[in-house]
């Protein structure tokens, strides 16, 4: 465990150094959220409606982005099989990057989140809602994202693969966080929605590490 917390540390400054993943998927979140309203028309209650979901969907597509360097730089330059070799898990090492890719993506998605709503028209009582959705949610696409990614670790057309194989492992975290924000629904149908999005949370929070572990490993081999 002492080389868990400095691989964290080493995973942030590598994201500081390369800080153009993390601009180029935010400012993606931003185009993804003005261009509906292009699309659809300005007007306020149609917005308001349908902001929990192009929010969610714009989040999810944008923390992609950065996941094909998660692993992938480690992996051609040879510090994988430094960090196989250094003691630390496999599983602790997924989960090493998962937190990292929070850190410097999800977290950020989850700050201009609050924004982007207002600029949706969506109304009051459901950004809170929202923005509490998007913690467990944003955690759940970390996870996913990072299990993925080392999976298909050193395949052919890994960027092709990727989205492939968790776009459908996403889904149902899409479809709770636009449930429990959805400004039509009644409170409990919300925290119904929400509490199902962070039961997901912790059913993912053991296995995507193992699943992981086990792409880095095969990767490794």
């Amino acid at each position: 465990m002492k080389a868990f917390f400095p691989l964290i540390g080493r995973e942030l400054g590598l994201a500081m150094r390369h800080g153009a993943d993390t601009v180029a998927a935010l400012l993606f979140f931003v185009v993804v959220a003005v261009l509906f309203p292009l699309a659809i028309g300005p007007e306020p209650g149609a917005l308001g409606r349908m902001a929990p979901g192009i929010i969610w969907v714009g989040a999810l597509l944008a923390a992609l982005l950065p996941l094909e360097r998660l692993f992938g730089a480690d992996y051609e330059d040879g510090s994988l099989d430094l960090l196989l070799l250094s003691g630390l898990p496999p599983a602790l090492i997924g989960l090493a990057k998962a937190i990292s890719h929070w850190l410097t993506t999800g977290l950020p998605l989850i700050v201009i989140a609050a924004p982007i709503a207002v600029m949706l028209h969506l109304p009051s009582a459901s950004m809170l809602p929202l923005l509490v959705g998007l913690l467990p949610g944003t955690l759940t696409l970390s996870l996913l994202g990072t299990a993925g990614s080392a999976i298909i670790l050193g395949a052919r057309r890994g960027a092709v693969l990727l989205p492939i194989l968790v776009l459908p492992l996403a889904t149902p975290v899409v479809i709770f966080g636009a449930s429990g924000a959805d400004p039509g629904s009644l409170p409990a149908a919300k925290l119904q929605s929400l509490l199902l999005e962070s039961a997901f949370f912790v059913f993912c929070l053991p296995l995507c590490p193992i699943a992981a572990g086990a792409g880095l490993r095969a990767a490794g081999e």
